[in-house]
């Protein structure tokens, strides 16, 4: 009777640890459900966040990652206050003192050539080696890429040009329309040079504050987008909605 009281114990304390660990089991597995909610709703909560121009990738990202992006966002100080400074020399150099751009291309070849020469021709008489002048040349392949690229960038633009004058979106008209509205008055007060100049610093400072200053930025931001659809909706309603379509939507339809 004994051996058979100590054999029902130990059955008992064996079935006790299995439901304890099967207790156990069970609120490890419903912890990490319960992990995995909550790191997905963080997750969507961070999708949700409004992002300038429904941007998904971060800044450096949208300027393709590498040395140029780099430039841009300051992330080397040195070479890109090196940028900035020779882009501002080049436009004190030919806005402010008048400078021509091919007077500065040949009296710097003339300086160049003849220092070269000189060179070479003194050697012979200090007995120095000439100097190392190298081959300059356009590969073959950059060329054609560089060409390739041009040209669907180009077709692009005449593709969107064609769909924006055949009527198709009115918005995107619209945008366009006083884009280049805005456009003409830019130039109508600074020439091309300083116009160049202008979104050269613009792309050598904005991005770097935006970058600094994300989360106000595309806050006031989403809460301009909310008041411009707003506006947008009641323009839409009283003018737009009156107007009457093009020939390709009355197709369509």
């Amino acid at each position: 009777m004994a051996e058979e009281h100590v054999e029902g114990k130990s059955s008992e304390s064996v079935i006790d640890k299995i439901t304890e660990k099967l207790h156990m089991d069970d609120s490890s597995s419903s912890s990490d459900s319960d992990n995995e909610k909550s790191s997905s709703a963080a997750t969507s909560m961070k999708d949700k966040v409004f992002r300038i121009f429904g941007r998904e990738k971060p800044i450096h990202t949208v300027f393709g990652g590498g040395k140029p992006a780099d430039v841009f966002l300051w992330r080397n100080k040195k070479i890109s206050a090196g940028v900035l400074g020779g882009a501002t020399a080049m436009w004190v150099l030919f806005e402010l003192l008048e400078y021509h751009l091919l007077t500065l291309v040949c009296h710097c070849l003339i300086l160049s050539i003849a220092i070269l020469f000189l060179w070479s021709n003194a050697t012979t008489f200090i007995n120095k080696s000439p100097p190392r002048i190298p081959e300059v040349s356009i590969p073959e392949d950059l060329a054609v890429n560089v060409a390739l690229s041009l040209r669907s960038e180009i077709n692009r633009a005449f593709a969107v040009l064609r769909d924006i004058a055949s009527g198709r979106d009115l918005r995107k008209f619209l945008a366009v329309i006083a884009g280049l509205w805005v456009l003409s008055i830019v130039g109508s007060c600074c020439n091309f040079l300083t116009l160049f100049y202008i979104v050269f610093v613009l792309l050598h400072t904005v991005p770097v504050l935006y970058e600094k200053y994300e989360t106000q930025v595309d806050c006031f931001a989403e809460k301009a987008t909310i008041e411009f659809k707003k506006q947008y909706a009641v323009f839409d309603a009283r003018v737009l909605s009156k107007i009457p379509k093009g020939p390709f939507k009355n197709k369509l339809h």
